[in-house]
C-alpha cells in the first residue's frame, strides 16, 4: 500500500509531495534520473512518454513529450539547477501547454535502512498557479507515476 501524501495548503503558493520507496537511495536516484528509466514510470498509465533530452547536471536541460491513447500530446520541459548523487536534484518544470507558469521543484531522497524516502517539494510563481495545478487533476496522474515507479525499482533491486 501507497504511503503518498500530498500536501497543498489553501493560500501558499506550494506542494509537498511525500513517498516511501521499498528501494534503496541509489537506485531510486538513479530511476528518476536515468532517462531508460524515465521512460518506464513517469506519466499516466494509458500514456507513452518520449525524452527529447534529459540532461540531468546543473544547467542540462529537459523535455519530454506524453503521448495519450486519444491521440493528444502533453509536452513539459526545464532546466537542472543542481543535481547531487544520490540526494536528489532540483529542477524547474514548465507545461507546454501554458507557457510562462514555471515552478521549482526540489527532489530529495532520504535512506531509511533498505527503503528511501522521496520528498518533492514545488513552488509556484503565484497561489493561482499552485491552485491550477491541484486543480488539474495532478494527484491522479502522480499516484500513477509513484506506482509505476514503485514497480520499476522491484526490477532494480
Amino acid at each position: 500500500m501507497s504511503d503518498l501524501e500530498v500536501i497543498a495548503e489553501p493560500g501558499r503558493q506550494d506542494i509537498v509531495v511525500r513517498r516511501s520507496f521499498d528501494a534503496p537511495r541509489d537506485v531510486v536516484f538513479k530511476a528518476m534520473t536515468d532517462p531508460q528509466y524515465l521512460a518506464q514510470w513517469w506519466g499516466m498509465k494509458e500514456s507513452e512518454l518520449h525524452i527529447d533530452r534529459f540532461e540531468p547536471r546543473p544547467g542540462g536541460t529537459w523535455r519530454v513529450v506524453e503521448k495519450a491513447a486519444d491521440g493528444g500530446e502533453y509536452a513539459f520541459h526545464g532546466v537542472f539547477h543542481d543535481v547531487t548523487a544520490p540526494e536528489g536534484f532540483t529542477q524547474t518544470f514548465e507545461f507546454e501547454g501554458q507557457p510562462g507558469h514555471v515552478l521549482l521543484e526540489t527532489h530529495s531522497l532520504e535512506s531509511e535502512g533498505d527503503r528511501t524516502r522521496y520528498t518533492s517539494y514545488s513552488v509556484f510563481q503565484s497561489v493561482e498557479d499552485r491552485d491550477g495545478m491541484v486543480e488539474s487533476g495532478m494527484e491522479t496522474g502522480l499516484t500513477e507515476s509513484m506506482d509505476a515507479l514503485e514497480a520499476l525499482l522491484r526490477t532494480m533491486t
